[in-house]
């Protein structure tokens, strides 16, 4: 598998993040990652959405192109994981505000 196509920190921009993370599903995604410890990642398909594949790898490219995720191939899965330091240094408390809001 090849490696995938992210933002650098300096090209991440807040109009694309709030975008990806306007969405229920990307939300939720951003939550159970959230969870994890830093760095850690997870396999896309380990994510119980409810959805079909299709349908979270657009959500989990999506949040990819806003740099709000980083996905690295890692045998035959694609592990995803918060960029969380890229986006507290740019944007600081965003993604705890996020994580911690109520439903």
């Amino acid at each position: 598998m090849t490696e995938l196509p992210h933002p650098a920190r300096d090209e991440i921009r807040i109009e694309a993040v709030l975008h990806a993370l306007a969405d229920p599903v990307r939300l939720r995604i951003v939550k159970a990652l959230a969870e994890l410890p830093d760095g850690e990642a997870i396999a896309c398909g380990s994510l119980d959405l409810s959805i079909s594949k299709s349908t979270t790898t657009h959500h989990i490219r999506t949040l990819r192109e806003a740099g709000v995720v980083r996905v690295r191939p890692e045998g035959t899965s694609r592990m995803t994981a918060l960029r969380r330091d890229d986006l507290d240094a740019l944007y600081p408390g965003m993604i705890d505000g996020i994580v911690n809001a109520p439903r």
